[in-house]
């Protein structure tokens, strides 16, 4: 029997705090004023085009953009679709720990709160150079005026009805000595009853399932979390909120015809409770008619075709899938590196083993499937990149296993072996072997979304042939680094490669302060000094 829903939501505030500019662009390009940054940027480019004999014709390409990014950070709340799980009990106690400067002792000795794994608050990124010519590197979170996250008021939803305190405990992924000195905090945070449909999660999740909104219209569960989003902003007096998946895989939705391939069939279907509609989806519509972006941490096809449309036509931000944390983000870095010096792949076998509930979850074959399909499709375009290497319709063997193993808990063990064809006829064969702590690497990855995404929502364009400033498109493909399965609009091309996700999200922002993109040249290094 599910608990009466508290329209209340618990909430974790941090106190704000603001910093002046590290950096100041003196350019004619570029223009301060007391709420903006405008930024005029030449896009450079080249256009190849085919003859009929095969040769190529090419022709460098300049578009003029010109961006305009507003400065101020807003308070800003961050909602979890999973705050008891592993990910959003470890986000919630690691914010306080830092916010609180809180250390913790463990055999290994003593230590100190950070955020280490966040590309954005852990990660410099090269300015320029000073007058000796020597690299000035600066935080990546200094580039542009960016969400601090202790200043993060985070709240959400759970199928589980542990506060945020008994959900750490379960989790085992922190260290007790840290639990201990957090959990009055965490005591006090209850999620807000969430939506559970059996038949999209692994039956041996049932038993979490104890703080469900009642019922089975799926209509009324889209309407209760459009009005719990609405309740947490005025109740915490937020300037924006950005909702992030991070509960259980789901099994892939069918695409139906007339269910879920529009926005409208999509909403109709909702109002009828057809079977196809998965939770998942329902929290991104709610967020979608809210006007408020949502991030897929999780494998599953959220956004089918008529979620999509929605965000597209109410221009809301949405993106995903799936957390890009361990075994996958190196597995993109090799790839990249094996084919880019003309080393060919030929097999790739990942197996995974792990304890925690994701891997209870993933026991299941259909949530399997899910993140099967989005680990296999990581190398897609680095091997179409290269034909040389690669016939027209050859690929890599590619194999994921994943199997749960209780006893090693979050504690998850991943071996790669990558076979490749070498000079000659010869082999070389990589195997390694990774032990990591799952969520002590997948939880940075929401700090970074969260913040990406936020500033988006402050950053517009536009080209010389449109009379007003525009957003970007509905789909935040600037996240990519982040996650596994990139989503990205309709006839745009997929990158997974991960140095160049990076070098766009990098690239993108100097834009916006009217930077060229970074460059490894150095031809002041290079040539004669007359």
């Amino acid at each position: 029997m599910a608990p009466p829903h508290d329209t209340t939501p618990a909430t974790f505030n941090a106190a704000s705090s603001g910093a002046a500019p590290l950096f100041k662009v003196h350019a004619p390009n570029v223009q301060y004023t007391d709420d903006h940054i405008l930024a005029e940027y030449t896009y450079n480019n080249t256009l190849v085009t085919k003859a009929d004999d095969g040769s190529l014709h090419v022709e460098p390409k300049n578009s003029t953009y010109h961006f305009k990014t507003d400065t101020k950070v807003p308070k800003l709340g961050l909602m979890m679709v999973g705050w008891g799980g592993n990910n959003g009990s470890t986000v919630t106690a690691s914010i306080l720990a830092n916010k609180n400067k809180i250390s913790w002792h463990s055999k290994r000795g003593v230590h100190h709160p950070n955020y280490f794994g966040s590309v954005t608050q852990a990660s410099t990124v090269k300015l320029g150079v000073d007058a000796e010519g020597n690299d000035v590197y600066i935080p990546f979170s200094k580039v542009l005026p960016m969400v601090e996250p202790n200043d993060l008021v985070l709240g959400g939803w759970d199928i589980s009805g542990k506060n945020l305190g008994e959900s750490m405990e379960r989790a085992q992924v922190l260290e007790y000595d840290l639990q201990r000195q957090v959990r009055s905090e965490m005591d006090k945070l209850v999620p807000l009853p969430s939506i559970y449909y059996p038949d999209f999660i692994a039956a041996n999740q049932s038993d979490r399932a104890d703080n469900l909104i009642p019922g089975d219209d799926k209509q009324v569960h889209l309407e209760q979390i459009r009005k719990d989003i609405r309740n947490f902003k005025a109740a915490n007096a937020l300037d924006k909120v950005i909702v992030i998946w991070t509960a259980n895989t789901e099994r892939y939705a069918d695409i139906i015809p007339g269910v879920n391939d529009t926005a409208d069939n999509l909403l109709a279907a909702v109002k009828t409770s057809h079977d196809e509609i998965a939770p998942s989806s329902i929290f991104a519509l709610a967020c979608i008619q809210e006007h408020v972006p949502f991030i897929n941490g999780s494998p599953q096809n959220t956004f089918v075709p008529g979620v999509m449309e929605l965000a597209e036509r109410e221009r809301t931000y949405i993106g995903g899938d799936d957390f890009k944390s361990g075994q996958t983000k190196f597995k993109s870095a090799i790839v990249d590196f094996l084919v880019n010096a003309g080393i060919k792949p030929v097999g790739i076998t990942s197996y995974n083993h792990l304890g925690n509930n994701d891997g209870k979850n993933l026991s299941s074959h259909k949530q399997f499937r899910s993140k099967e399909i989005s680990k296999s499709t990581v190398v897609d375009d680095m091997v179409a990149a290269n034909k040389i290497l690669y016939a027209e319709d050859e690929h890599p063997d590619h194999t994921v296993v994943i199997k749960y193993v209780p006893c090693v808990g979050d504690s998850k063990r991943a071996l790669d072996e990558y076979e490749c064809d070498i000079f000659m006829g010869g082999r070389q064969s990589i195997s390694i072997y990774n032990i990591c702590e799952d969520s002590l690497l997948a939880t940075p990855l929401i700090i970074d979304l969260v913040t990406v995404t936020e500033l988006m929502t402050r950053v517009e364009y536009k080209t010389d042939d449109m009379s007003k400033y525009s957003p970007f498109h509905s789909v935040l493909s600037i996240l990519s680094y982040m996650l596994k399965a990139p989503l990205v609009s309709p006839g745009t091309p997929v990158v997974n490669a991960l140095a160049k996700q990076r070098t766009a999200m990098e690239n993108i922002f100097r834009a916006c302060v009217g930077l060229a993109p970074t460059n490894d040249m150095m031809l002041e290094h290079k040539v004669w000094k007359q």
